[in-house]
């Protein structure tokens, strides 16, 4: 997992030192979120405003010998984006947002229970977003740090986020 994150932070890197592109707006994105697991996300701006919502959902399955758990997550997150002058198109975030997880857990031992929960996350966000001159793609690499309330994980867990390929909507 390591040698993919390290792949995806050098392709980013690599796009940004083509700062010749010139990049533009957009108002609406929807794509792939690449992190543990894999979302999908939508971005929305408010109005002409640097202030965004993203929402996500994301499905995670895994049967190891006789248990198995699986987890369906949905969330969202109101984004600030203020732009970095020496590279056009390119802004950093922050924000913060919640997410609920949907945890089962399948137990095929004999005394054991099968069992389902859900756990309640509040979320900061921090990253950078790239807009493609010429090109309806937006990139996104993030850091999402979050307080797990209930359920499963409880506790701050700081090894979430994402490298996120969208597809741009312009208006």
């Amino acid at each position: 997992m390591t040698r993919l994150r390290l792949f995806v932070l050098t392709i980013f890197c690599c796009s940004l030192a083509f700062s010749s592109l010139q990049a533009q707006d957009y108002q609406k994105a929807i794509g792939l979120r690449l992190g543990y697991p894999v979302s999908i996300s939508y971005k929305m701006f408010l109005g002409n405003s640097n202030n965004a919502l993203e929402a996500f959902v994301n499905y995670r399955s895994q049967k190891v010998f006789s248990y198995g758990w699986t987890r369906i997550g949905v969330g969202g997150a109101y984004q600030v984006h203020n732009p970095i002058s020496s590279v056009d198109g390119l802004q950093w975030y922050y924000g913060g947002g919640a997410a609920i997880y949907f945890w089962s857990y399948d137990n095929d031992f004999s005394g054991f229970e099968d069992e389902a929960n859900l756990s309640l996350g509040i979320q900061g966000y921090l990253g950078l977003d790239y807009k493609f001159a010429g090109a309806p793609v937006n990139l996104s690499l993030d850091w999402v740090p979050t307080f797990y309330i209930s359920g499963y994980g409880d506790g701050f867990g700081a090894d979430n986020g994402a490298l996120t390929i969208r597809y741009t909507f312009e208006e």
